[in-house]
């Protein structure tokens, strides 16, 4: 997809199969182990078989390389494989990488995956521990000093720009980290379920970097979920509903950094996401008023709203109204504040369960949906559709 032309991608592959482990706070089991379980729960699902695939793609972060996975699942030649940049921004740029396979003959079924114990293992909101000279790390050199050390941290600081911009308070957060949980009550897979939260339990959690609460942060998780993308004519004889690729883009914008992109024009935005959403836009001829469902990546709550703003769904400062009133159903299997923190492809796999008229939390008739990855980060996104939408 070219930022300045639509490309001819849309409605040529579909996403057929989804699967996904258990989401805990500690598997009990490797890495490897998860993202196996999981590739092979999608292939069930999609009525395919380990055989069947010969492409694999998933996050330069993942430890479980594409060789790997395919030995340990069975798999027999392979003749793409593909890994994805820039942590939870690569989540939707899987599908869109399997997705432009496919369609140029390059690959016949990839599988998309992301396995990891990011709660009993690494844990992400730790902080930067070590780091390897990096040119890409240079940027941190100039924040990690300054006690900006861990991606809280990081937000907090275009938080903070859009609450004073806007003539906020931190509950406009607080709409955001409620509905995921109402959602996310309702989901049995989810690791909140049964557990709603209220704007004044928003309020009385703790600080962890102002303006952002605990409840503004994304859970810690340990699991695995794969997709699987065919083409568009195999997808109608397999078993499920194919929802199918509308529309993928990728973006970055200008002076892009990994999360510190604080020497742009302002704050307050997210110009890579921007960049997406026009691109999405665009080769779909969709717009915000024909999105049925919106799954926008939740890592923290102010970039949902920002994401809003973005995609034109709402005017700047304008979000936190809109997700209150309900505007457009969100994250409708509770997001990672709720469900679980899969970087995102949790996120998608609720996308399909939307098209396929399978979610928990089910909005009737819903035949597009969007889907977001990463934010704050170069990043990417989705919309996915019915075979006849």
């Amino acid at each position: 997809m070219s930022v300045r032309r639509a490309d001819s991608l849309g409605g040529r592959a579909a996403i057929v199969g989804i699967g996904a482990t258990e989401f805990s706070k500690d598997s009990g089991r490797s890495e490897l182990k998860l993202a196996v379980e999981a590739v092979r729960a999608a292939l069930d699902d999609a009525g395919l078989t380990p055989a069947d695939v010969d492409g694999l793609v998933t996050f330069t972060m993942d430890t479980s390389p594409e060789i790997t996975v395919a030995q340990a699942a069975g798999m027999g030649e392979l003749s793409f494989f593909s890994r994805i940049h820039y942590g939870g921004g690569a989540a939707c740029a899987t599908v869109q990488q399997a997705a432009l396979a496919v369609a140029s003959g390059v690959a016949d079924v990839v599988v998309c995956y992301r396995a990891f114990n990011e709660r009993s293992g690494r844990r992400f909101g730790s902080g930067v521990q070590h780091r390897e000279p990096t040119a890409e790390g240079t940027a941190l050199g100039w924040n990690l000093p300054f006690g900006l050390l861990t991606p809280a941290s990081w937000v907090a600081m275009a938080a903070q720009r859009y609450l004073h911009t806007y003539n906020l308070t931190p509950e406009a957060f607080g709409h955001v980290a409620v509905t995921d949980r109402r959602h996310a009550a309702r989901n049995p897979a989810a690791y909140f379920y049964e557990k709603p939260i209220t704007l004044a339990d928003h309020a009385a959690s703790r600080w962890i970097v102002e303006p952002l609460r605990l409840l503004d942060c994304c859970q810690e998780t340990d699991g695995g979920q794969a997709i699987v993308v065919t083409g568009a004519e195999r997808a109608r004889d397999l078993p499920r509903p194919p929802a199918v690729i509308v529309a993928a883009a990728q973006g970055a914008g200008r002076a892009q950094e990994q999360m510190t992109s604080f020497y742009r024009d302002g704050l307050t935005g997210l110009p890579e996401m921007d960049l997406v959403a026009r691109q999405l836009w665009r080769t779909s001829g969709l717009a915000p008023a024909d999105i049925d469902v919106g799954i926008l990546y939740d890592h923290f709550t102010p970039f949902v709203l920002m994401q809003l703003e973005e995609f034109g769904f709402c005017g700047p400062g304008e979000a936190a109204d809109f997700v209150a009133d309900d505007a457009l159903p969100l994250n409708t299997h509770g997001g990672q504040l709720g469900e679980a923190y899969l970087h995102g492809m949790n996120g998608i796999a609720e996308a399909v369960r939307q098209i396929r008229g399978t979610s928990v939390n089910q909005i009737p008739g819903a035949a597009r949906t969007l889907v977001t990855a990463g934010t704050g980060v170069p990043t990417s996104g989705l919309i996915l559709g019915t075979d006849d939408g």
